[in-house]
């Protein structure tokens, strides 16, 4: 079976369309609902592989979930009947976060070995060490590890190396029901963080974060249930943003939140790119030119590594050099290399070029990217290796002029709901979490659906 996208590109996209869920954080909700054995209602949730791989998991170990409305679940874990998660679908990185609930409903616990794009190695061991700091004792085994505890975790001093999102998280659950006060230093502090802990403290836990990246957790005997709404997803939002700006044209990105997108609507401005925060979301619009600029990708509030990509691709437009130093994950430009073989013109380097000397300085990790601009895109046919680089594809084939086919399109699936598009004359029409989104001044479009072959073509 083939899984492909025709895109026709080199028209300005203009219309509207509406986020979904954020994936980092409907995930995370889902994998909380763990720690009560109450009903937990979760609005706003993306139907995406990525929270359906986070559902096999939760029911794999005693969750009942039901699907109140196409994007409104209910999750209740009255007993654990597994301690084990086993028998999914594939490999992804949320399952490691499941340690520390099972730990807390049942002294038990064994989740296989992460997996994920290729993008870098994933920090498993930040997880494991702050789980033993808390008491428990961990083993290795043959496809996955194994965790057990005597009582109760235990809190603890967390002093995290690097600011992961997920090492904070499992900090973050596991201290909530531990005994005493747990300290995280060196914490994540991104929005999907915040909506975590503003779901746990809804649900009786004792959480206090300040401004040099410190919370302070003082455990509780017991969880109760919660309803939460998912917030909206600011990849997606800037996403959108780069098609926009990419093709010169114009999108209204509805639900998109200022306070999320602030460092990224800094970058549009100062490549030239122009915005307009509404109280409903944000209008995107191109210019006729852009500027090159210097950018470092880091962790909130810094410019978001899952940003980087379509960004760069905007980058191509931009006369001059423009500068991108990626300090979040060590191999997140292999990208480039099509990008190039669609008529950029990117160098990598394994400097860090950019006003701090990162993690990999010195490890010959080309982390750095120059960007000359602007460059004509052409199609290709190009193989998609993950959600974000796929997405710049995505982005390139609309810039570019031709017909570009992307392959591999599985990849997008995992982050995007339904990126996929119906036939309407005169008018594209984005199925988005099964509402129409309208993407006006474009023409047909032919979907083209068999048992052998499930083609996409997305045409101005």
């Amino acid at each position: 079976m083939s899984d492909n996208f025709l895109i026709t590109g080199g028209k300005p996209l203009r219309g509207e369309i509406t986020l979904s869920g954020a994936k980092n954080a409907a995930s995370k909700m889902m994998i909380a609902s763990l720690l009560t054995d109450e009903l937990v209602e979760i609005e706003n949730v993306p139907r995406q592989q990525e929270t359906a791989i986070t559902q096999e998991i939760i029911t794999s170990v005693g969750t009942q979930i039901q699907w109140i409305e196409e994007h409104k679940l209910h999750a209740i874990t009255k007993t654990i009947s597994s301690t084990s998660v086993h028998s999914l679908s594939r490999k992804n990185r949320i399952s490691i976060l499941a340690l520390a609930p099972l730990l807390h409903r049942v002294g038990e616990a064994f989740v296989p070995f992460v997996g994920g794009d290729a993008i870098g190695p994933r920090p498993v061991n930040f997880h494991i060490e702050v789980l033993r700091k808390m008491g428990a004792s961990i083993e290795e085994e043959n496809d996955g590890y194994h965790a057990t505890i005597k009582k109760r975790l235990k809190g603890a001093l967390i002093e995290l190396p690097y600011p992961s999102i997920g090492a904070t998280e499992t900090a973050i659950l596991s201290g909530v029901l531990a005994d005493g006060r747990t300290t995280i230093r060196n914490a994540a502090i991104e929005p999907e963080i915040q909506e975590l802990i503003m779901m746990l403290q809804n649900m009786g836990a004792v959480i206090q974060t300040d401004a040099c990246r410190s919370m302070e957790i003082i455990g509780v005997e017991k969880l109760h249930g919660t309803r939460v709404r998912v917030m909206p997803d600011r990849i997606e939002a800037a996403s959108y943003a780069c098609m926009a700006l990419g093709t010169r044209g114009e999108i209204f990105v509805r639900g998109a939140e200022h306070q999320h997108m602030i460092t990224f609507l800094n970058a549009v401005r100062r490549i030239g790119g122009e915005y307009e925060v509404k109280p409903d979301g944000i209008n995107f619009r191109g210019t006729a030119s852009y500027r090159g600029i210097e950018l470092e990708t880091d962790t909130h509030p810094g410019f978001m590594t899952d940003w980087q990509q379509p960004f760069v691709v905007v980058l191509t437009q931009a006369k001059g050099i423009s500068v991108v130093h990626e300090t979040v994950y060590e191999e997140r430009f292999g990208y480039t290399q099509t990008l190039n073989s669609m008529g950029a013109n990117v160098s990598l380097f394994s400097n860090c070029l950019g006003e701090i000397s990162c993690r990999f300085k010195g490890q010959n990790y080309r982390h750095s990217a120059v960007i000359t601009g602007p460059t004509s895109l052409h199609s290709a046919e190009v193989e998609v290796p993950d959600i974000r680089a796929g997405l710049a594809f995505v982005v390139a084939a609309l810039v570019a002029d031709g017909t570009s086919t992307l392959r591999g399109i599985k990849h997008l699936e995992r982050g995007y709901e339904k990126l996929e598009l119906s036939r309407s004359p005169g008018l594209l029409r984005f199925w988005h979490h099964s509402r129409f989104m309208n993407f006006l001044m474009l023409s047909l479009v032919f979907c083209l659906a068999t048992k052998q072959q499930n083609v996409k073509d997305v045409s101005h």
